[in-house]
């Protein structure tokens, strides 16, 4: 079903945005919560009025865009994450771990929008995340990831062991002296 967008949609497109859907998802979904019209030739000439204001909007939203990717480009975040002394990461930096980090800067974006390289990143160093705005506008974050090692997972001395005879004997020792206890 033929459809335009009253308001923008999460994962569908913004206003005055026409788009192709499910027949139920239109009549279950978008039109109940008005967030969608049937595409007709009467809501064309509605939204056709009505696109000076829709621009304006999207151009409000290109600029606000332009503002973030300079701050964004302008931090310089860092993340500590368990590793080994090698540097190898106990588990990995993700998209959502980025999301966290620019929520607490203020900036709030989808994991979707986030693109790290390699996926996730799982060894300690410099990266450069990229994060997608609007439209075609994207910034690149210099995020950096920090090791701590902790002292208990450090691999400790190891203890001799005892041999495997002197451990048997003890056992049979124990065992002798049992039935004697028992009897009297």
């Amino acid at each position: 079903m033929k459809v335009i967008l009253n308001k923008d949609v999460k994962h569908l497109g913004e206003e005055g945005d026409t788009k192709v859907v499910a027949d139920g998802y239109a009549r279950n979904f978008l039109f109940p919560r008005k967030l969608a019209l049937p595409y007709t030739p009467a809501v064309v000439k509605l939204f056709e009025g009505r696109k000076a204001e829709i621009e304006a909007r999207k151009a409000q939203k290109r600029a606000d865009a332009a503002s973030n990717k300079d701050k964004i480009e302008a931090l310089n975040l860092s993340v500590t994450v368990p590793a080994s002394a090698t540097g190898k990461l106990y588990g990995a930096v993700s998209t959502q771990t980025v999301v966290d980090l620019l929520a607490k800067e203020g900036f709030e974006y989808e994991r979707k929008r986030i693109e790290i390289p390699g996926v996730t990143i799982k060894t300690t160093g410099k990266y450069k995340v990229t994060v997608k705005l609007y439209e075609n506008v994207s910034a690149e974050l210099h995020l950096e990831v920090l090791g701590q090692v902790d002292q208990k997972s450090a691999p400790a001395e190891k203890k001799p062991r005892a041999k495997k005879e002197e451990v048997s004997e003890k056992p049979a020792e124990n065992a002798e002296a049992a039935p004697a206890e028992q009897n009297a």
